[in-house]
């Protein structure tokens, strides 16, 4: 594990370098898109986590840090997967590249990331100066109740619900198709959104049965909200975004119409499935967490 982190970090430093090598050189036959404002955050990221996962493996050593370190960069990769390969330059041209991007960062990188439990390893990442005003920081009483609001099932459903059809209204996203700095925005609140999302529902799936029952019913809803979304965009004749529409004939040959049908098709189908499939995990552990304590009563009536 100590090799994996060591070969992240030297990844991270190659990243680092690229950027200005993409920039300096006149070859611009590389699709990836290394852009500081998307490399930099994935390499702070990146390095926190491993300096502070070395942090913690020497104090005490824990068979739980490695699978959470594998589960962090499994998510990390994801995640700067969608946004640095030329799948991002993709979307660009093809609304449905651009909606596998936002899948990929909601629907897998961000319930990677949170399964690996990162905050208190990424806090021993800083100094441990920076560690003592951080830690008092989030300790205090209005961060906590704050937090404990936005990790709500109900509230971050809610959350997740408003900005991915809020950012799917066309005045907005054509406004993040012409603008760097809204482009950065809108994969920010998607990723900020679905990993509070999979905060609450993880959090909600691992506590009393209440919390089963809730977090299937959000994720079920989840389902119905961005499937009713993606099938609009579907089963749509016209296509509702301008940038993409003045593009003429995405890439393999299809018209702005049946781009923006395949990308419905993506957010409903497999977008859909993803979450089903969530509820029906957290239905089926209710079940038989709520079905193992009778089993003695009626072995002992027989």
């Amino acid at each position: 594990m100590r090799a994996m982190i060591r070969h992240a970090v030297l990844v991270a430093a190659l990243l680092a370098a690229a950027p200005a090598a993409a920039h300096g050189g006149e070859d611009h036959g590389t699709d990836w898109t290394l852009e500081p404002w998307i490399v930099l955050p994935l390499l702070v990221a990146l390095v926190l986590f491993a300096i502070g996962w070395l942090a913690l493996q020497k104090r005490a050593a824990h068979a739980d840090l490695g699978r959470r370190a594998w589960l962090f960069l499994a998510g990390w990769l994801v995640l700067a997967l969608a946004l640095l390969s030329p799948l991002h330059e993709a979307g660009e041209r093809s609304f449905a590249a651009h909606m596998l991007e936002h899948e990929l960062i909601m629907l897998l990188a961000a319930p990677l990331l949170v399964l690996s439990r990162p905050a208190v390893i990424l806090l021993w990442g800083f100094s441990r100066g920076t560690r003592r005003v951080i830690g008092a920081g989030v300790a205090a009483r209005p961060v906590r109740a704050l937090w404990h609001w936005l990790t709500g099932a109900i509230p971050a459903t809610f959350i997740q619900a408003v900005v991915l059809w809020t950012w799917h209204m066309p005045a907005l996203f054509d406004l993040a198709l012409g603008s760097e700095a809204w482009h950065a925005a809108q994969h920010a609140s998607f990723l900020a959104s679905a990993l509070l999302f999979w905060t609450a529902m993880i959090g909600d799936a691992r506590g009393r049965p209440e919390g089963l029952a809730k977090a299937a019913l959000c994720l079920f809803a989840s389902s119905l909200v961005s499937g009713v979304l993606g099938a609009l965009m579907a089963f749509s004749q016209s296509p509702w975004y301008a940038p993409y529409a003045a593009l003429g004939m995405a890439p393999y040959g299809l018209t702005p119409t049946e781009d923006q049908q395949i990308a419905g098709l993506i957010m409903w189908i497999p977008g859909g499935l993803v979450h089903a499939a969530a509820a029906l995990a957290a239905v089926f552990v209710l079940l038989r967490n709520t079905a193992s304590p009778k089993e003695p009563a009626s072995a002992r009536q027989s």
